[in-house]
């Protein structure tokens, strides 16, 4: 059963510093045998890539997937899988496009030119899981601000393990104009991706969800390129006042318990009755969904019910918690949002299930896990470019300001740079 806390309780400090320090993402050490493929590929190549290829995913032959598979696999696809492929497309394209910087070019007081400009990553790399853990909507959000960034080249890695794919992934992949894309996985894709190959030519910044495995390996690699981040399983915290029936929450939950046995779905309620409705409400989804087994893990090892004496009790344990998702089922949410510091997306109202901010709701659902919101945001527009300082001095403006520098370079024994300074101020 998940945990029941109670902030009246003699014992809820200790029982929600041990919710909140709760570990989900398993301990295997995969470091070793990582940088060992990772060695590997950086030193032999597509040799390395197509043996691994062929171990891990029985796959041999070209690596590469043509344009028209690509193609194909969006021109057969539905029209109501399409049709919600393109709306969600769409609604994110237009959510980024908003977030574009704007750059910076002014004259101080003093006469000093400043300014800031952005300009986009050149390659980017886009991990894509296969099998079971295949999600069109994760290529969609990946693969769009790149390409609102102007980003001018994206390439995909997605395993096809004996072969298979969800032809979905690579539709959505073509409608976001994913035109580069390659049949492999796991630590030899990252190392592909970021070190290059005869075939694969290396990217500048790698993003993407993946296993274990591939976390491990975009770690090892970043220095070298740029990542993302690091994700661990993912997590709901839904706060709810009985505004709505605690069957929607019971569903807000296991929507989230059913992406994997270490994901974690957290209630914030008024009474224990309503916890006890919400909790009776998830033992009967449970007899029907087909990833019952994987949600019932979920919820029962990583599951809890925290009730509060009233609302206001709420903002201090969100921001303890800084949840990956936050949803907040209340009568006003916009007043409890006001006091929320710490979490990667907000859902606002009790007809705004995190579900529709998986898929169409437009802001990104890359967002950070394992209470890392304290510092962290979401995937957007401006983790795909870079910016750049201006700066430039006019024989006035130098004389205002040179005499500071040559001086603040004498403090710290630098006489080379006060030099410089004080030659173009000698004149």
């Amino acid at each position: 059963m998940p945990r029941r806390l109670d902030t009246g309780d003699a014992g809820f400090a200790r029982d929600f510093e041990a919710l909140t320090g709760l570990e989900r993402a398993g301990s295997e050490d995969v470091d070793a045998a990582v940088a060992a493929i990772l060695a590997d590929v950086r030193d032999r190549g597509d040799d390395a890539v197509a043996e691994y290829t062929e171990r891990f995913d029985g796959v041999t032959g070209p690596l590469r997937i043509p344009v028209e598979t690509l193609d194909r696999a969006l021109a057969e696809t539905p029209g109501p899988a399409r049709d919600a492929l393109e709306l969600a497309a769409s609604r994110i394209e237009a959510f980024h496009r908003a977030q574009m910087p704007a750059d910076l070019d002014y004259r101080d007081a003093l006469g000093v030119r400043l300014g800031l400009r952005w300009t986009p990553v050149e390659a980017v790399g886009l991990y894509v899981p296969g099998g079971s853990a295949a999600y069109p909507s994760s290529v969609l959000m990946n693969a769009i601000p790149a390409r609102v960034a102007g980003v001018g080249r994206v390439a995909m890695t997605v395993p096809t393990p004996a072969g298979a794919f969800d032809p979905l992934v690579f539709a959505a992949a073509r409608l976001a104009g994913i035109e580069e894309a390659y049949r492999i996985g796991g630590a030899q894709a990252v190392g592909a991706l970021a070190f290059g190959t005869a075939a694969i030519a290396p990217v500048d910044k790698i993003v993407g969800p993946g296993n274990v495995w591939v976390a491990t390996a975009k770690r090892q690699v970043f220095g070298h390129v740029g990542i993302d981040t690091i994700a661990g399983p993912s997590e709901v915290l839904v706060v709810a006042d009985g505004c709505c029936p605690a069957s929607w929450i019971a569903a807000d939950l296991l929507a989230q318990a059913e992406h994997d046995e270490a994901a974690q779905s957290i209630l914030i309620a008024l009474s224990h009755e309503f916890a006890d409705a919400v909790e009776a409400g998830v033992g009967r989804y449970l007899e029907t969904l087909p990833r019952a087994a994987t949600a019932r893990a979920s919820w029962e090892a990583h599951g809890a019910c925290i009730v509060v004496g009233d609302l206001d009790e709420a903002p201090a344990l969100i921001d303890a918690i800084a949840p990956e998702h936050l949803q907040l089922a209340v009568a006003d949410p916009e007043a409890l949002a006001a006091r929320v510091r710490h979490a990667g997306a907000v859902f606002l109202g009790p007809l705004t299930p995190e579900a529709i901010g998986d898929y169409v709701g437009g802001p990104n659902h890359v967002l950070p896990t394992s209470r890392t919101a304290r510092f962290a945001s979401g995937l957007g527009v401006m983790d795909f470019m870079k910016r750049t300082t201006l700066l430039g001095c006019d024989t006035e403006s130098l004389a205002a300001i040179g005499p500071a520098a040559t001086a603040l370079a004498a403090a710290e024994g630098l006489d080379a740079h006060g030099l410089s300074v004080s030659l173009r101020l000698d004149g």
